[in-house]
């Protein structure tokens, strides 16, 4: 039975493989639409089932660079953008923009730019001289594509004096629809599509071929900079143009409002154009307030990228099966005949939840409406015929895979198996998650691998895997291994003996408890020890411990429930016993700002500040703060606004470390 935590794994494999295929092997197993259809249901799938993760689950960009090239680091991340894909989500992404920053309601102002579907590249000067190039890769370190940048007619070897000493330049190399034409007809080889010819003949080892070919280059964005060059991202661009840069003619500065015709605009323009787009790239003009509001995950808070209509179809719903996630929750999933939507062959879409189901009505034997949101995630938007003699579906009030009762809690959409670790869907779903990426990350360990040890009795919890070195000869006569497979995985297992606490708290797959929220309890934690030590004295309500929990910002009381049901599991502590004795569990990685006054403090903020709240929190989280939402002994500064209430009152009585805002900003740096 496929679970809803099979699927995630299965879809971030699809993606990890799309990843390489299409960023260090120049062939793509999909279009760009599939690859997004891919991100947005395992991002659903996170929606629907917290306890699978976090978004940071999903955070790696691109992939890991190829061996065959030298690796550059960025300076500053090379990081992607969030997507929407409705005109009502634009003005929801501005008000998260004014909630962050604490702004009124005027207009805000951007700078629209077409999304040229290239090779993103980022251009490194030094002196005023081009210094190197280098592909993405996986945002961190990319290609070394220095030689082939060379054969850009288009590219500046050098920058006038005013420019920065140092300053990395970024935008996206691309082959216009003709060049593509051409290429194709003069070669046996055929590219896909322009972009995967712009990305195959950019990453060539041989960079005379790369010359052969017509190569283009907008650039659009700034990574490090020893000194600023504009207050604005228009006057950036245009100080871009006069370095000699190709900057995408079509961009504009526009206001908040004019953002929907812009989008319609360039969507008609689109067909026409002499390179492919796949959208609009909607970026907050003032630099200034740019780096207020950073970045959150994967993705600045200041830019987003506004896709174009997801395509359509119909299809015969054949089936809804139900599949039991490692939490036991219960999660619905249609089958149907398989259609084309896009390009990409659909079989299965997600329903959610059994209140989806009720509320579009969607019954086996029906012909339902199809999109791919956003080109990604398949969904069934309704239904288009009722098939003959259909009946609404009825959600199994018992799991499909143990028979045990199927419970659904007040005020949770989810119903969930009550088998436990009696139910071996769960349990293998559990064991699953323990050596996914992310969490130990054990290659060899995939889905099939754990359910074909389960089953065979080599593991039932997650100590027994780090047991199967001393199975290694059994493991190598089993049918499809051999005793190569089996030694490689024993040197990955081996290989996992050491792992940060960060990791080895998502590893466990408690719920609720994603990537993100596991970074969180790491970071306040600080050690292993620590943090066990707390996390079973929160099992006690009204403890200290307990109340520090709840209290840390992005926890809060739910979660701390979660974490201390688990904590108060004698079995769950028997894992944690057996584990400690084959790993050594590393403490968090330190925080940034490690020599900034509020590195490792814990911090409060109360009453109403001049910046918003968020804001404030972000910065001191940047700058190594632990930020709570309570007052205790160990808080160390509690930032006092105006208006404050309980929080200063018991401060003062504590006698802790009061500060004004003033105060704070100073200690900030602000």
């Amino acid at each position: 039975m496929t679970t809803a935590k099979t699927r995630f794994d299965e879809l971030t494999a699809r993606i990890a493989e799309a990843n390489a295929a299409y960023h260090t092997q120049d062939a793509p197993v999909m279009s760009d639409a599939a690859y997004d259809a891919l991100r947005r249901e395992a991002e659903a799938l996170l929606a629907a089932h917290p306890e699978l993760g976090s978004a940071e689950a999903l955070a790696e960009i691109g992939a890991k660079p190829a061996p065959k090239f030298k690796k550059i680091i960025h300076a500053t991340p090379m990081l992607s953008l969030d997507n929407i894909f409705a005109p009502e989500d634009f003005p929801e992404f501005c008000a998260r923009i004014r909630r962050f920053l604490g702004l009124d309601e005027a207009p805000l102002a951007f700078v629209a730019e077409p999304k040229i579907d290239g090779l993103s590249i980022s251009l490194t000067y030094e002196h005023h001289k081009f210094l190197s190039a280098a592909t993405r890769g996986d945002g961190t370190e990319g290609e070394d594509v220095t030689a082939n940048l060379l054969t850009l007619k288009s590219l500046p070897l050098t920058l006038p004096r005013e420019a920065p000493a140092r300053i990395e330049i970024r935008g996206e190399v691309y082959m216009t629809k003709a060049d593509f034409l051409a290429l194709n007809e003069a070669q046996e080889k055929q590219f896909a599509n322009p972009r995967n010819a712009a990305a195959g003949s950019l990453r060539q080892l041989d960079a005379s071929i790369t010359a052969q070919r017509k190569l283009s280059l907008f650039a659009y964005a700034q990574g490090e900079s020893s000194a600023p060059v504009a207050q604005t991202h228009w006057e950036y661009l245009q100080r871009l143009q006069d370095w000699g840069f190709s900057v995408n003619p079509l961009s504009k500065q526009i206001s908040e409002p004019e953002a929907e015709d812009f989008q319609n605009s360039i969507g008609i323009a689109r067909a026409k154009l002499p390179y492919d787009i796949d959208g609009v790239v909607y970026k907050l003009n003032d630099l200034a307030l740019q780096n207020r509001l950073g970045f959150a995950g994967r993705a600045p808070r200041w830019a987003i990228a506004w896709k174009f209509p997801a395509e359509r179809a119909s299809t015969l719903l054949e089936d809804i099966e139900i599949q039991v996630g490692r939490t036991g929750a219960l999660t619905p999933r249609a089958r149907l005949t398989p259609v084309n939507v896009g390009g990409v062959l659909v079989q299965y879409a997600t329903l959610h939840n059994e209140d989806e189901i009720a509320r579009k009505d969607v019954r086996i034997g029906d012909i339902v409406e199809l999109q791919r949101a956003g080109d990604v995630i398949p969904q069934i938007l309704g239904v288009l015929k009722r098939g003959e003699h259909t009946r609404p579906f009825v959600f199994p009030t018992h799991c499909p895979v143990c028979g045990s009762l199927a419970v659904r809690d007040a005020g949770e959409a989810v119903r969930r198996c009550t088998g436990g670790l009696s139910c071996p869907a769960q349990v293998t779903e559990r064991l699953i998650h323990f050596c996914a990426r992310g969490a130990f990350d054990i290659e060899g360990m995939g889905e099939k691998t754990v359910v074909e040890f389960y089953n065979a009795g080599l593991i039932k919890s997650a100590a027994d895997i780090f047991r199967l070195p001393e199975h290694e000869a059994e493991i190598a006569a089993r049918e499809g291994w051999g005793k190569l497979s089996a030694a490689n995985l024993t040197a990955a297992i081996e290989a996992r003996r050491t792992i940060a606490l960060p990791r080895f708290i998502f590893a466990l797959g408690i719920r609720r408890v994603g990537e993100n929220n596991a970074k969180l309890l790491a970071r306040h934690y600080g050690s292993y020890a620590n943090w066990r030590q707390n996390m079973q004295a929160a099992t006690e309500i009204g403890s200290d411990a307990r109340l520090e929990l709840g209290s840390i910002s992005g926890i809060g009381p739910a979660i701390a429930t979660d974490l201390a049901a688990f904590f108060a599991e004698p079995h769950n502590l028997a894992t944690l016993d057996a584990l400690e004795d084959y790993l050594t569990i590393t403490g968090a990685p330190s925080a940034g700002g490690a020599d900034s006054p509020l590195a490792g403090k814990t911090i409060v903020f109360t009453g109403t500040l001049s910046m918003a709240r968020p804001e404030a929190k972000a910065r001191a989280e940047s700058l190594g703060a632990k930020v709570t939402e309570s007052v205790s002994k160990k808080t160390d500064y509690v930032v006092v606004g105006a208006d404050a209430g309980s929080k200063a009152k018991k401060a003062a009585e504590l006698g802790l470390h009061i500060l004004s805002e003033d105060e704070f900003r100073a200690l900030a740096g602000l």
